[in-house]
């Protein structure tokens, strides 16, 4: 295993810098702040540059995302589990499974395209869900439910929409472009690299969509008797506690971030090792 120290430590460094902006700029709580820094000195020092940098396009453009027209969302907020400042549990579910691929990448030194493949396909996956939720709460026209179609009210989990879907592969396609891009900046072979913009793009688009199709039927769902309202929280905005509505138990919001990541990046991986490198 070769591991480069300075490399290791240029990722602290680095890292502990974004996530003070971050907390600076409410995109991050106390927590996040922690986890984005771990997450990012591994991501940063056992994946190189080009891992750590999609790593930063996704925070970057999620935490403006979540500040966009925040007025306009503040009145959905009690409907999703946490705010718009990233607690230690989200980041590590959009960025757990990056920050294990980076501690195997040196490792298994002959797999790497396969690992930032996977890499690639699961940052693809978070950015195209965060994307979608930001901008799909927007739309003019109710969400309809990704299992049947029925019309729902705006921040319903599992709700989809034509500006949520398209917000969706918008964030999978700039992921799959910056690796394209980062990629051949960084002396790789052209021909193997223009697979990536489908197989990521794809990949993310179908990671996200699993993400709304398990919000709609096995995440759990609260209910508060007080606001008879539907949420993701167990204590609602109003201070009441909550009783499950639906779902299992043990799988919140970021239990399905995590999975529908894992799915994402696997899905881009055997689609790389079914198209390009069988």
């Amino acid at each position: 295993m070769n591991v480069n120290a300075l490399e290791v430590l240029g990722g602290l460094v680095l890292s502990s810098l974004i996530a003070w902006v971050g907390y600076r700029r409410a995109s991050l709580s106390g927590s996040g702040a922690v986890g984005a820094v771990l997450i990012g000195t591994i991501i940063f020092g056992l994946g190189g540059w080009v891992w750590g940098l999609l790593l930063i396009s996704f925070f970057v453009t999620s935490s403006a995302l979540s500040h966009y027209k925040g007025r306009e969302k503040e009145s959905l907020a009690e409907k999703f589990a946490k705010g718009s400042r990233r607690d230690l549990g989200q980041t590590l579910a959009n960025g757990g499974f990056g920050m294990l691929l980076a501690l195997l990448h040196p490792l298994f030194p002959a797999h790497e395209s396969l690992l930032f493949v996977i890499y690639a396909g699961a940052m693809a996956t978070v950015n195209a869900d965060t994307w979608a939720t930001e901008l799909g709460v927007l739309s003019q026209q109710a969400p309809r439910l990704i299992t049947t179609g029925r019309r729902v009210v705006t921040g319903t989990s599992g709700g989809v929409s034509t500006l949520g879907t398209g917000a969706s592969l918008a964030g999978a396609l700039v992921i799959a472009l910056l690796a394209v891009l980062l990629r051949g900046m960084d002396g790789r072979a052209i021909l193997p690299l223009l697979w990536l913009l489908p197989i990521v793009t794809l990949s993310g688009l179908a990671g996200s969509l699993l993400d709304s199709l398990l919000g709609a039927t096995v995440q759990t769902i609260y209910y508060c008797d007080t606001c008879q309202k539907e949420t993701e929280r167990p204590v609602h905005r109003c201070g009441q506690p909550t009783r499950r509505l639906r779902g299992w138990q043990w799988l919140d919001n970021d239990s399905v971030n995590l999975i529908s990541s894992i799915v994402g990046g696997l899905l881009a991986g055997l689609a790389w090792g079914v198209l390009v490198s069988p």
